[in-house]
């Protein structure tokens, strides 16, 4: 999850969202029956719930990552598009003059139809059994969905790390001598996977999933070769930083894609199998990058990644678009062109500017670290455990090959451990799972787990850090204590970051509702920013203090952050009560679902009255047949 984040967003805090299900459809059409809709797999029976069907037929007690895998899924802006605004069915409610400008951002936007030709049984949506679905796709296709996402996603966290390997030969090549400065490939790479995260990774909601992939991958397979070819390091830290820019649309937008084509059911298990790669990526690129530099020099470290990348193009190319707004707006368009009925619609047929969607996402997020407390602490928890690995990808080297002389292949080896420690954070997710819907921690209204169950795993994860970092840094010199026991305590190290990213993550998704993705998008930037900064420091910090004390110091600070997710845990929900962004958020609920009542009870009145008019007409029919 290197810079992980990422349509109508308008749901309790607990509830995910289901992009495939319409909205309420607000007011009621007076108008004559339509015709009979021909035979085309839609559906087209309006839904006045704010909760999707599939949401009301799952609970997240049986899937905790649905907030996380939900958030990830949608786009930035989505809390601020107003789809209904059309029809609203509340006009005593001054929209214009709402003071909840965080909740609600009036954009400019055009719409293909008016309100008045959007009948309710024109709606263009997706049948149960309907193929154009993504979730209805062959399962061995969604399968191969999943392992080319994220295939593609391990292949651009893997150039993260693969560089650090390589430093020795790009130190010699170029003649500088302080390894601070040539880590800057790797700052600059995370400073560019952040920027991404913000500004392409959302374009998904204006294009698609498909052409972002096959656009900003392809881009980031061009930009290997000026790398490649560098004759400077300047030259090759600018141009990592612009790739990795591209590099961070996968990262960001790949999740959206497992949860567009899982179902509830399978939601956990396919996460937890597309995580495999992109997690496992820091721990193997030095692994691989290692072994290209010694038999192949640092330059084949950049036409290997491009090999992979050009390979992970081809295996997109060969996937579909997934992403239900997308599809379901060409849809419409092609009802709209085969019947030349123009009535044809879907509610995403409306949409905000790219200029107005780059200015949410660019702004939303930092307003919510900035004035948040929950935030404050969870991006300052997070962004430390995180700057923390990434400076273990230049501490490890320094252990291993400056003083245990170690060869850089061999040196790649050393990161087995944190590896083996993710895989076994992911592999344990049916316990973790067991352990959030057991918690006392229950949502009162919804009865769900709360999120403070989820906190519980984090707690968890809090305590294996440090343990890990703490034993590696006393047991890693001198040399001779056997090299597997700071190896092995890679292990606790290593899972206990996939907990404290996933499931923090997930503690934010659950906690903010329809501004997951924004909460979550400022969290990325900042940890990726501590991530691209600790590592510059790393070098003179082991030379002065020692590795043993340096990483003794790092393990300390971790300990000083463990209450934090243990305050979440006991006094989490008193917290998210005193959160001002979270109350605007519950009374815009709670003003919806008086909305969909009120719409409920019209729909129930119209009906009522067409099944009276019905029977007199059959009276009256009736006796001018016995006449």
């Amino acid at each position: 999850m290197a810079a992980a984040l990422q349509d109508v967003e308008k749901q309790a805090p607990t509830a995910p969202h289901d992009t495939e299900t319409p909205p309420a459809h607000h007011g009621i059409s007076s108008s004559p029956p339509p015709p009979a809709k021909p035979t085309t797999g839609l559906k087209a029976e309006p839904q006045p719930s704010l909760i999707s069907q599939s949401d009301s037929s799952s609970s997240i007690d049986t899937n905790p990552l649905s907030p996380l895998s939900h958030a990830l899924a949608r786009p930035l802006s989505c809390a601020d598009i107003d789809v209904d605004s059309d029809v609203d069915p509340d006009p005593d409610h001054d929209h214009d003059h709402d003071p909840n400008t965080l909740a609600r951002t009036r954009t400019g936007r055009t719409s293909i139809t008016s309100s008045a030709s959007r009948p309710p049984d024109y709606e263009v949506t997706f049948d149960a059994d309907d193929p154009e679905n993504p979730r209805n796709w062959p399962l061995w296709y969604r399968a191969y969905t999943v392992l080319a996402v994220s295939y593609a996603s391990w292949v651009v966290v893997l150039y993260s790390t693969s560089y650090t390997a390589t430093i020795p030969g790009v130190m010699a090549e170029f003649g500088v001598a302080s390894r601070p400065v040539a880590t800057l490939g790797l700052t600059t790479y995370l400073l560019g996977l952040a920027a991404g995260s913000v500004v392409v990774a959302p374009m998904s909601e204006v294009y698609g999933r498909r052409v972002v992939y096959l656009v900003c991958l392809g881009v980031f397979v061009v930009l290997i070769v000026p790398c490649g070819l560098a004759t400077s390091l300047g030259g090759l830290v600018a141009v990592r930083f612009v790739g990795a820019v591209f590099g961070a649309a996968m990262i960001s937008n790949s999740p959206g894609t497992v949860v567009d084509i899982a179902g509830y059911e399978s939601l956990a298990l396919c996460m937890s199998w597309y995580s495999i790669a992109p997690l496992n990526g820091p721990a193997l690129g030095p692994l691989i990058g290692g072994f290209v530099y010694e038999n192949l020099g640092w330059r084949w470290g950049n036409w290997l990644t491009m090999i992979l990348a050009g390979v992970a193009v081809l295996m997109l190319a060969m996937v579909q678009e997934t992403y239900a707004p997308t599809l379901l707006k060409k849809k419409a368009a092609r009802l709209r062109k085969e019947t030349g009925d123009d009535r044809w619609w879907c509610r995403h047929d409306q949409r905000i500017s790219t200029f107005e969607l780059l200015k949410i996402n660019l702004s939303r997020p930092f307003v919510l670290a900035v004035t948040e407390p929950i935030l404050w602490f969870f991006n300052i928890w997070i962004s430390v455990i995180y700057g923390i690995l990434y400076l273990c990808f230049v501490a490890y080297p320094i252990v291993f090959t400056q003083h245990r002389s170690w060869s850089v292949s061999m040196t790649g080896l050393s990161f087995l451990g944190i590896g083996v420690g993710t895989l076994l954070g992911i592999a344990m997710e049916p316990l973790w799972r067991r352990l959030i819907n057991s918690s006392p921690k229950k949502d009162p209204v919804t009865g769900r787990a709360a999120p403070e169950a989820t906190a519980l795993v984090m707690c968890i994860g809090a305590l294996l850090t440090p343990l890990g970092q703490l034993v590696f840094s006393w047991t890693c010199l001198p040399a001779s204590i056997h090299p597997a026991v700071p190896i092995a305590f890679g292990i606790p190290f290593g899972m206990g970051n996939t907990l404290s990213f996933i499931y923090g993550s997930n503690y934010l998704a659950s906690a903010y509702g329809i501004y997951a993705a924004s909460a979550l998008a400022g969290n990325a930037v900042m940890r990726s920013v501590f991530g691209a900064a600790l590592p510059l420091a790393g070098p003179a910090m082991y030379e002065a203090m020692t590795p043993q004390w340096a990483g003794t110091f790092l393990g300390l600070l971790e300990v000083l952050l463990i209450p934090i997710p243990f305050a979440f845990y006991r006094y989490g929900d008193r917290i998210r009560d005193k959160s001002r962004v979270i109350r605007q958020m519950r009374e815009e609920t709670a003003k919806n679902e008086r909305r969909a009542a009120r719409f409920l009870a019209r729909k129930e009145r119209a009906e009522k009255r067409g099944r009276v008019e019905e029977e007199k007409e059959q009276a009256a029919a009736q006796g001018a047949r016995m006449a």
